[in-house]
This record gives C-alpha cells, structure tokens and sequence, in this order.
C-alpha cells in the first residue's frame, strides 16, 4: 500500500512539476472562481453572479495598481500573477458586494493587502499573509465604527457545495508544493477544536450533540479547507523545517477552531488566527532574504553548469536544504520568475555558495533559464530563504544516498560538510547518469572518501579505487537491492525525477526509513 501512494504520488508530482507552483496556484483560484459562477447562477452560493464579478475586478484594480506603483518605486518588475492572486484570494474571504460601500471595502481590502508585502516585510520575506491582513483590518475597522465599509470577512466560499472543488484544486496545489502533510496537521486540529467547541456549546444550551455531524459541518460548512490549501500553506510567510510549520499549523488550527473574542469587540477568526500563526513563522525564520553576487559560472558536465556565489549578509542552511532563487526578467513565460535549487556547497564553505542546474532543452529554454544565462558575474540575485527537510537522520546509522544527474547536489553538500568536520559515517552513493561524461562533482566526491555506485550506459574512465560501475544492471527494485544487499539497515534518500522514484518504490520501501526529494525540472 505505501509502495503503490509513493509511486502514485511521485508521477503526479511530474506532471504538476510542468508548472511552477506560483502559476498553478493562479490557475487553481481561476477555476474555483469560474466554478463559483456556475454555482451561483445556480443559486448554491450566496454572492452573485453579478457581485462575484464586479468584485473581482475592483479588487485586481486595487491590488494590480498598488503592486505596480510599488515595484516601479522599488525598482521591480511587476509581477501581474502576484496581484491577481491576492485579488482570488479576498475574492473568496470578503463578502461580495455591488454598493459604493461595499466596493470601497474591497478596494482599501485590496491596497492594504498589496502595501503589506512591501511595508510588512523583512529583508524581502512577508511577515504576515498579504490577503488575511487586509480582509482582518476592513472587518476589525468596521467592527470599530467604520459602518461604512460595505464589506467583511463573511468566508462565503465555506459552503457545502464549494467543499469539493475546494479539496481537489487545493490538493492539487498542495501535491505540488508538498504541503499535504502540513493542512492535514492543520486540518485534524482544528476539526478536533470546532468539534469540542460545538460540543461544549451544545451542552451548555442543553441540546442534542452528534460528533459525526459536526465533523462533517467542519469541513463542509466552514473554510477550513481553503484557509489551508490556498492561505495557511502561503511559502513566503512559513518557517523552513517541517517541525516548525507543523507547529504554526498547530496554533492556527486551535485558533481557527475556537475563535476567541478580543474585548467583546471582534473575535479572532480564521484570518486572523492565520496572522497570529504568520508571526510565529516569522519568529522561526527571522533569517529572511538574502542578496547573493555571482562571481562565476563553469561546465560541470557537457550540459549542467554550476554558478558560485558571494553571499552579501549572513545565511544559515543545513546540508541537504535548498534555496528559492528569484531571476526578475522581462516578459516571464508561465514558469515564472523563481525556482529552487539544492546547494551544493557546504556551510563550511560560506560566504562562497553554490548551486547547479542541467540546461535541458535547449532548442526551448524557459524564459528563466534564459534570463539565468544571460547573468554574468557581479550580478545581484535574491534568495528568499532556505527550506527543506533533506537533511541527514542524527547518529551513525548507515545512510543510502540514490542521485539522479544534477541530483547529486544535496549529497555533495552533506558529504563536503562531514568532511570538513571530520566526521565518519558509513555512506553509499548510488549515481545514475545517462553516460559517465554526465557525472558531475567526481573530484569533490573523491575526496570525501564516500563509496559511490555507479549507473551509467557506458563505463567510467579512471574511477576511483573506491567507486563501481554497476556494469549495465538496470536501477529498478531488483537492481538497487542486488547492488546495495544490506538496504534494510539503511537511512534511505533518494534525488531526482519524480519517475525515479516511483520506479524504486518497491525497494525504498524496505529500508529503514525513506526521505526523498524529488524535482521535475524547468
């Protein structure tokens, strides 16, 4: 059952891996939109037809012009698909209106969530979520006497027939960002918390309690399921461990679940217990972006190059992490204008950084990867942060490390760094290339002493004393355990394309433990 959800879940990943996560999420909150209409002429959702449209534009106006004013000021390119986000986003959490008021409360909702990025950011990270920050103050603000904004945080899209197209768009984007597991901690909180809740509140009114009914009104009935696959797994306003989001998700299901009220005034509802767990994020994370100088670009093999870095301030990362490198460029084409990459320097190394990427096509190149070409050394690039839980298991235990051509990057930085501390552990690196001209880093991993297997058509020339070529057998299931028989003893991670490690499953499954990272490309 494992093998066949981690097979599944890793040819998904391929095919969402077409699209960054930043557009998916676009075109995600299009269809949820477009569905609502269909639903509303139907009459199976409160707002209009008429109001879900003008409100929509009033708010792609407010955000799109307050995103372009800033970004001109800043010096930016604008980002069209960042404002329409947002605008989706408080589409789905105000109320929708058609009054002056009302679309004066959407267009300040609008500003004030596009002003936050910029005003309520540090060293380029958001500090709290851009949309639940402008919805919380227009319903605080006419909670407090501003009657005469039309507009609040109604959450209409929390309704029994929004409740599908919600999971399946959302659980789209969450596949493709892996934060499944994170809405689900989420999810399971603060189902329990508004179950007890109404548990609590039926007792005290002395009426009937059925715990089946209002598990299913939790998640039908209220917008849990999109506070958390469209707002709560948001990447800028999350810490980067896993431990540390599954706290934040914690707090803002407990929150979420049982609104608490604030001096008899407002209650603090899902919006903002989304920025109260947006500031424990930020309290995890405080190390935000950072400005690296290309010094140098070099071939590491025939058609992956690796780019050396300076970094301008301080930056902490863990071996095995990655880092989101943002390439502003004119006209981007739907892949956007961020992708991330493993590291492949070390820690020890820093202030020098290092990342590689493999060209791919090269009669096609992304509009990125023509923009990452074209930056010669002294440029300036951002890094938003450093993520991920690809990190070694703590102890001695004997490790697994299977890399798939530029896949190697993460174990490079593990392998320089327990060299440069001077640690042993007992290591095998299984390297699959489509030829041993595509094995790049040989001389960094020679050194580290590792014990590499290697996968490739041809044989290797000249390999270390420590290094074997697997000799044309094929790396599938029966292949990776016939080169690696003590497997079940092993910490298994696994890099590469998505289809990789679907067709290991198999075998993964037996070791001690299985951590992948899986990429597909851009």
């Amino acid at each position: 059952m494992l093998t066949s959800f981690t097979a599944l879940r890793q040819r998904v990943l391929a095919v969402l891996g077409a699209i960054s996560m930043y557009r998916l999420v676009l075109f995600a909150l299009i269809a949820l939109a477009a569905v609502a209409v269909l639903l509303s002429l139907a009459g199976l959702v409160g707002p209009s037809p008429l109001e879900l449209l003008v409100s929509f534009a009033v708010l792609a106006a407010a955000t799109s012009a307050v995103d372009a004013a800033a970004q001109r000021l800043l010096h930016l390119p604008w980002r069209i698909e960042s404002s329409l986000v947002t605008a989706l986003i408080l589409l789905f959490v105000l109320q929708p209106s058609i009054s002056p008021g009302g679309l004066a409360g959407l267009a300040i909702a609008g500003a004030l969530a596009s002003l936050s990025k910029y005003l309520i950011a540090w060293r380029g990270r958001h500090i709290l979520n851009p949309a639940a920050f402008g919805a919380a103050v227009v319903t605080i603000a006419g909670g407090l006497g501003a009657g005469w904004l039309g507009t609040f945080s109604s959450w209409w899209v929390g309704t029994p027939a929004m409740a599908v197209p919600v999971a399946l768009l959302g659980l789209a984007v969450l596949w493709r960002t892996e934060k499944v597991r994170l809405v689900l901690v989420f999810l399971v909180v603060a189902v329990a918390v508004t179950v007890l809740r109404q548990a609590v509140q039926a007792q005290a009114a002395e009426l009937s309690f059925a715990a089946t009914d209002a598990v299913l009104f939790a998640l039908t009935q209220s917008p849990l399921l999109y506070l958390g696959a469209f707002m709560l797994s948001e990447p800028l306003t999350l810490p980067p461990r896993r431990w540390q989001q599954f706290c934040v998700a914690a707090l803002v299901g407990v929150l979420a679940g049982w609104p608490l009220s604030v001096a008899g005034l407002f209650t603090l509802g899902q919006e903002r217990a989304l920025l109260i767990g947006n500031l424990l994020a930020f309290a995890f994370a405080l190390r935000g972006s950072v400005r690296l100088v290309l010094e140098s670009r070099r071939f590491v093999t025939p058609t992956a190059q690796e780019l050396t870095f300076r970094t301008r301030s301080r930056l902490r990362f863990v071996p095995g992490q990655y880092l989101e490198l943002d390439v502003p460029h004119r006209h981007p084409d739907v892949r956007g204008t961020r992708r991330e990459f493993s590291i492949v320097s070390a820690p020890a190394d820093l202030p020098t950084l290092r990342i590689a990427y493999k060209e791919g096509d090269r009669k096609h190149p992304s509009s990125y990867k023509r923009a990452l070409a074209a930056a010669q050394p002294g440029a300036v690039l951002a890094v938003t942060g450093t993520w991920g839980d690809f990190v070694l298991p703590r102890g001695d235990a004997p490790v697994l490390m299977v890399a798939a051509g530029i896949g190697v990057t993460p174990f490079v930085s593990q392998l320089r760094q327990l060299q440069a501390t001077g640690r042993q552990r007992d290591m095998v690196l299984v390297y699959v290339a489509s030829e041993a001209a595509e094995l790049a880093f040989r001389d960094e991993l020679e050194q580290t002493g590792a014990r590499v297997i290697v996968f490739t058509r041809d044989e290797p020339a000249d390999l270390p004393p420590h290094w074997t070529w697997a000799q044309g057998v094929r790396l599938d299931a029966a292949g990776l355990e016939r080169v690696v028989p003590d497997l079940a003893s092993r910490h298994a991670f696994i890099s590469g394309p998505p289809r990789l490690i679907a067709d290991l499953a198999p075998a993964l499954q037996k070791a001690r433990s299985l951590t992948t990272d899986a990429f597909a490309g851009y």
